[in-house]
């Protein structure tokens, strides 16, 4: 029987995940669209996350629609390699991510489709929850309408480049050549979003919070930079820059990638350590003249960044231990 429907490829990268994974398997049974095909990429996990996922198989394996593959890694690669590994199997005509420790709401794919359908979009922007142990908050992406306006969103702070916040035909991945670069796992979603933006037609975004993307404490709102992320990062930011320096939006670009690289150090500031804030004057120093010049951020963030650049560690420090550890500690538990 000829599928009424587009096939939905969703990528679930999977290492040592079996204390989160039953709350993604559980949303993913919970779909209501039925043309699905689920990828897990096994990225070599030493617990007992590849048994879940046999189990999980079997109730899938005489149905009609829903196909599931586990896929294998013979030595663990990251999470950029995993989700190449996903998308070279994929044969569905729509591409979704869902990480191992995060869930969505059962009617996430059905809607997202519909609006795709409805509006022949090459992407759909989603809203997502931040989630908790006891509780959790609705965030809201900015509303855009255009690639070049996601692009600028992006770029500017005022948008997530997850890939879980977005719907994206396979064509865009294929047509384009767009994959990840094996071994630079962060910042790979800010790299394949930003090409994916430049190569699409037609985006649409959709006023719904479907992800829960899952944070075990406040302390998860504080990001620890290695060295080796930092070089992660930095590579993934320079591909972005001369990805869109040489694309049809190369005259637009403007201040937008100093703003973007004041952006993506801005963790190293949510922190206590001198060490971070020193991290921060040298990371990208470039953009650090243009401090105060990004109106799309909110003015505390803004000031934050003044602080770090004029050195007055003292504040920043007292900005961590009342506003992170105090206020966020008891808002997010």
């Amino acid at each position: 029987m000829k599928n009424l429907l587009p096939i939905v490829s969703i990528i679930i990268p999977v290492f040592n995940a079996e204390d989160t994974l039953l709350i993604c398997l559980t949303s993913l049974e919970s779909q209501t669209y039925a043309y699905l095909e689920l990828l897990f990429v096994n990225d070599c996990s030493v617990d007992n996350s590849v048994a879940l996922i046999k189990e999980f198989a079997t109730k899938w394996q005489n149905d009609e629609y829903i196909r599931v593959k586990i896929l294998q890694h013979e030595r663990n690669k990251g999470v950029a390699a995993a989700r190449n590994t996903g998308l070279d199997q994929a044969t569905g005509e729509y591409i979704y991510y869902v990480d191992a420790d995060d869930s969505m709401e059962s009617d996430t794919i059905e809607i997202a489709v519909k609006t795709a359908l409805e509006n022949e979009a090459d992407i759909v922007g989603l809203n997502w929850f931040l989630t908790f142990q006891q509780n959790e908050r609705q965030m809201n992406q900015t509303a855009f309408n255009t690639p070049w306006q996601a692009i600028s969103l992006i770029l500017s702070g005022k948008m997530r480049w997850n890939l879980w916040l977005f719907l994206t035909k396979r064509s865009l991945y294929e047509n384009n050549k767009i994959r990840f670069i094996p071994g630079k796992n962060m910042g790979e979603d800010l790299v394949v979003s930003i090409k994916l933006f430049t190569c699409a037609q037609k985006v649409i975004y959709m006023n719904k919070a479907c992800y829960h993307y899952g944070q075990s404490n406040s302390q998860s709102l504080t990001k620890t930079y290695s060295d080796q992320h930092i070089r992660e990062v930095t590579e993934n930011v320079k591909e972005v820059e001369t990805y869109l320096m040489n694309s049809k939006f190369g005259n637009d670009i403007g201040n937008l990638l100093f703003y973007l690289k004041l952006n993506i150090k801005l963790p190293l500031l949510v922190s206590a350590k001198t060490s971070n804030y020193k991290r921060w004057i040298d990371w990208f120093p470039e953009a650090n003249p243009f401090v105060l010049r990004n109106k799309s951020l909110p003015f505390r963030t803004r000031i934050l960044q003044w602080l770090a650049v004029n050195r007055q560690y003292w504040a920043l420090k007292l900005y961590y231990r009342l506003v992170i550890q105090v206020f966020y500690g008891v808002l997010y538990k």
